[in-house]
């Protein structure tokens, strides 16, 4: 079997597009991947896989191992977002391909199924939010829908040094959503990295009568001495680890004990297989994964064969107001009910796409956080990516 054809796609998603990357073969199996990067440029990931596109056809899809390194050692400046995002769409994609030559799903070749569904949190519920009591509605619903756990930024915009009554308004914020959705549903709360340790702490305890689950990313990426200082001063648990490139940056995160739960995205990662390496680093530490997962349905099928395959996984993030783009783009939707996916059924990542669907959500030019702040952004109106 030898690659023939790498086509990308650039989809329009609502308050970003999504890249996807189609993989094509001698032998008519074709694999899916993403490279989908948020609100940041979306071009740029798309010009990666082309770039690598040189390498790729002609070879065998299914020396995944062998290609990765290969592309990664050899692009030389890493760790690099946009090109670990490329290779991970490419590195998905030939997992998917693999699947359906063998005729299974991928989660059977990284081990097979450690439970027979996997649970998803909710993002994206609050974003139409305009006043504090908008929050607790729309709570109740991501609530209704299914979901036990519900993740929200209530900072947005802040910045690293702030005074002390910033935080009544966040605080207001999460007592409503605490007071809508009961005691026993979960609040995960999300900082975007914006605080430096003492000011993340200062929060951290105003917020800890409310019960949140997790503080994900109160620091900044850079400083893994300042994640660790938070993780051991407050009193539940941190999650971080978004924006880490490889297993081999996961590397201090994990053995630092810096967090408390170990957040890979499996596009920024670099691929399926980065997330299991990183994911086995934190088992030996008894330091649970979830993933980070605010785009397209390629990367949400791919973070579920490693949450159905993964034994330290607690759950993937999904933007469950996405799924009627789901049910648009895509052949046959993703089985989704009461906040868990079903273990997929059909080889490879068990999704394909309708391509002239793709066509007719052509991308945008949103122009990313800058838009947020020209447009007067007021606290917890942001994307929750």
């Amino acid at each position: 079997m030898k690659i023939t054809n790498i086509k990308t796609f650039l989809v329009d998603a609502t308050w970003r597009n999504w890249v996807l990357a189609k993989v094509e073969t001698d032998e008519g199996i074709h694999g899916w991947g993403e490279a989908s990067m948020e609100m940041n440029e979306d071009t740029a990931p798309e010009a990666a896989i082309k770039r690598m596109s040189d390498y790729f056809i002609g070879k065998d899809p299914r020396t995944i191992e062998l290609h990765w390194h290969t592309v990664y050692r050899d692009t030389w400046y890493h760790p690099c977002y946009v090109i670990e995002s490329a290779l991970a769409a490419m590195e998905i994609a030939l997992w998917d391909i693999l699947g359906k030559s063998l005729n299974t799903p991928v989660y059977q070749l990284l081990g097979g199924a450690c439970r027979p569904a996997v649970r998803a949190y909710a993002n994206g519920w609050y974003s139409k939010a305009k006043s504090i009591d908008d929050y607790g509605k729309l709570a109740r619903d991501a609530i209704s829908f299914g979901f036990k756990h519900i993740k929200i930024d209530p900072f947005w915009p802040s910045d690293l040094y702030g005074e002390p009554e910033e935080i009544a308004r966040p605080k207001e914020i999460i007592r409503t959503v605490r007071e809508a959705i009961g005691p026993d549903a979960h609040i995960l709360v999300e900082g975007h990295g914006r605080f430096n340790a003492d000011r993340a702490i200062q929060i951290a305890r105003a917020l800890e009568e409310y019960n949140p689950y997790f503080f994900e990313d109160p620091v900044p990426p850079e400083n893994v001495d300042a994640l660790a200082r938070v993780t051991s001063s407050i009193s539940f648990p941190v999650c971080s680890g978004e924006r880490t490139c490889t297993h081999w940056e996961a590397r201090e995160t994990i053995e630092k004990n810096a967090v408390s739960i170990f957040q890979p995205d499996v596009v920024h990662i670099g691929g399926i297989s980065e997330v299991k390496k990183a994911a086995a680093m934190a088992s030996a530490h008894y330091i649970p994964i979830s993933l980070h997962n605010p785009n397209g349905p390629v990367q949400t099928a791919a973070s579920i064969h490693i949450g159905a395959s993964t034994r330290n996984f607690l759950f993937t993030e999904f933007f469950y107001p996405d799924l009627p783009i789901y049910e648009e783009i895509l052949k046959e939707p993703l089985l989704f009910h009461k906040g868990f996916f079903d273990l997929p059924a059909r080889p490879g990542l068990g999704i394909d796409f309708n391509e002239d669907a793709l066509l007719k959500r052509p991308p945008k030019p949103y122009r990313g956080v800058s838009a947020l702040y020209d447009a007067g952004a007021e606290p917890g109106s942001g994307s929750g990516y």
